[in-house]
């Protein structure tokens, strides 16, 4: 069962474990950061250790496993569980188990302060919609499951060639640039602050009533009831009820006109939102493509809060690399930049999201992701493809990462909430 050394220490070893067990090592051990041959020495070491016998383990349907431990090793582990009268699989079966026993799945790690990403750019038609909804999908994934996620480093070189068309490179299918990591699992509310809809409509949900309780109502300091009563699941096995929407009503359109009569309209997103906040670990705003007194709310609410770490809520910028989206991103830093002088806050940026990215459209669009590289701060921090996956998962009102979770678009979502998080 053993191979000839694979490095000076160690040595391949080869033997059999059930695929329900391997599948929990690689979930735990990637919970923890620490390889796999790591956690298996470990619970050999364990095992040999006990005083006593554990538990059979069901080894029934067990394929091939491999790993790489010390020299000697596995020949003391062999001999114990001869000792022992078990065989091999049987032993390092039990030996996985232990290691599992031993290191429960760590606790999800939640902010202090609710974290609260607003999703903005004054320009229409840029994706903001869908940054929203694949960013939140990306926090509230299981924990306790695997998904594919582009390694930072892939990302890194996309945009150190972004000024040749090798960019399409960090948008490619290299599996070495794709990692297995766990979900983060933080409860996660989505807020359709667009009259529009379009994230409401997108997730499957129904816009509220013109006639009912609405956001609007809350901020506009009329409600009619309770807004956590307007709240929808995002009902889907992969959330497990992490996943949250509050729906929009057509009724924004009027948002701005009702704030002008509004004491304290910059507050006014934040006072209706509060109550919720306790129930979530990070919420996200879907901005409508205004500068008006709407988005000086989202702004505001956006801002950092006594004793919050710089960088734990702010603007997340969704662009394209095209030159209609600078325009517009002047726009809004103007007017974030005046928000923070008049009102003396600190509104922080998460970076910059280019979306709908594509260099086969050439100098305009790699040109355009340069320039946006070239900011620095605030940082690019998403690179998404214009691919197909998001436009048909739309069509069927599915979340993006159910329903093409191993996509291109599924991976870099899940690159983009790791940069943020």
């Amino acid at each position: 069962m053993s191979s000839p050394a694979a490095s000076s220490d160690r040595e391949k070893v080869v033997s059999k474990l059930p695929g329900w067990l391997r599948q929990n090592l690689k979930i735990r051990a990637a919970q923890y950061g620490i390889d796999i041959q790591a956690a298996v020495e470990q619970g050999i070491r364990d095992w040999c250790s006990l005083a006593s016998t554990v538990s059979t383990v069901d080894t029934a349907g067990a394929d091939s496993f491999a790993t790489f431990l010390p020299h000697n090793r596995w020949e003391e582990f062999r001999q114990i569980a001869t000792d022992r009268r078990v065989s091999l699989i049987q032993g390092l079966a039990q030996s996985v188990q232990l290691w599992l026993d031993t290191n429960p799945a760590p606790d999800i790690q939640r902010p202090a302060i609710t974290r609260r990403m607003v999703v903005c750019n004054q320009k229409g038609g840029v994706g903001k919609t869908a940054i929203t909804a694949g960013l939140g999908e990306a926090l509230a994934e299981d924990p306790n499951s695997l998904h594919p996620v582009r390694v930072a480093k892939a990302l890194t070189k996309a945009l150190r060639d972004s000024d040749t068309d090798t960019a399409t490179t960090e948008l490619g299918d290299d599996p070495l640039e794709i990692e297995n990591l766990p979900g983060p699992g933080l409860r996660v509310l989505l807020v359709d602050f667009d009259p529009q809809c379009h994230l409401t409509n997108q997730l499957g949900a129904t816009p509220l009533s013109m006639n009912g309780d609405s956001l609007t109502n809350h901020m506009a300091g009329d409600p009619k009831g309770q807004l956590r009563d307007l709240i929808v699941s995002v009902d889907d096995e992969n959330f497990e009820g992490r996943l949250d929407l509050l729906p929009a009503c057509n009724d924004a359109f009027l948002l701005d006109v009702r704030l002008s009569a509004v004491r304290a309209r910059e507050a006014a997103l934040e006072r209706a939102l509060a109550p919720l906040e306790g129930d979530y670990d990070v919420i996200i705003v879907d901005c409508p493509p205004s500068l008006g007194l709407s988005m000086d709310a989202a702004a505001y609410y956006g801002r950092r809060r006594d004793n919050e770490k710089p960088g734990q809520s702010g603007a997340l910028v969704v662009v394209q690399a095209e030159d209609s989206s600078a325009d517009a991103y002047e726009l809004l830093t103007t007017q974030i930049d005046d928000l923070r002088a008049d009102l003396q806050v600190d509104i922080d940026y998460l970076g910059i999201v280019v979306n709908l990215y594509d260099s086969r459209r050439g100098y305009i669009a790699t040109s355009s992701l340069k320039g946006w590289v070239d900011i620095k701060d605030p940082r690019v921090v998403g690179l998404i493809g214009d691919l197909k996956e998001q436009k048909e998962a739309v069509r069927v009102k599915k979340p993006l990462l159910s329903y093409a979770p191993k996509s291109q678009q599924a991976v870099g979502m899940r690159a983009l909430a790791r940069e943020v998080m």
